[in-house]
């Protein structure tokens, strides 16, 4: 059996939304000291939906996988939906994740949690 799944191999070398989103209203990075690895999302929400999405990811295959997945699982949903998604959430799009790379998917829940955060606070909601 393959350590990674197609999906995971395919989010990693093909990401998905990939960049710095000049008008965001919302941004949240996070970290984790143990690994190394660092994220940053963008969001660009309108009318309670997640209009645009962009990612910066230093980390591993599998911290750039997820990143890319969890923005293909919240670009164009509402903000309520959004606040649903959890890191198993974006673990099962990728078709698994080792457990030792489950941070990775942990990471990108807490991403999106902090820019909607930052959203919220920038809009006074």
């Amino acid at each position: 059996m393959a350590l990674y799944s197609e999906k995971v191999m395919d989010h990693f070398r093909n990401p998905r939304n990939v960049g710095f989103l000049e008008d965001a209203n919302g941004v949240g990075e996070v970290g984790n000291a143990k690994c190394g690895d660092i994220m940053k999302m963008y969001l660009k929400i309108e009318d309670d939906i997640v209009r645009d999405v962009k990612f910066e990811t230093f980390g591993c295959g599998s911290a750039i996988a997820s990143s890319s997945m969890a923005t293909e699982l919240i670009k164009g949903q509402p903000v309520s939906e959004v606040r649903k998604l959890t890191n198993k959430a974006v673990a099962e799009a990728l078709d698994g994740l080792p457990d030792y790379k489950m941070h990775c998917s942990v990471l990108a829940e807490e991403a999106i949690q902090a820019a909607l955060e930052d959203y919220e606070n920038r809009t006074n909601r």
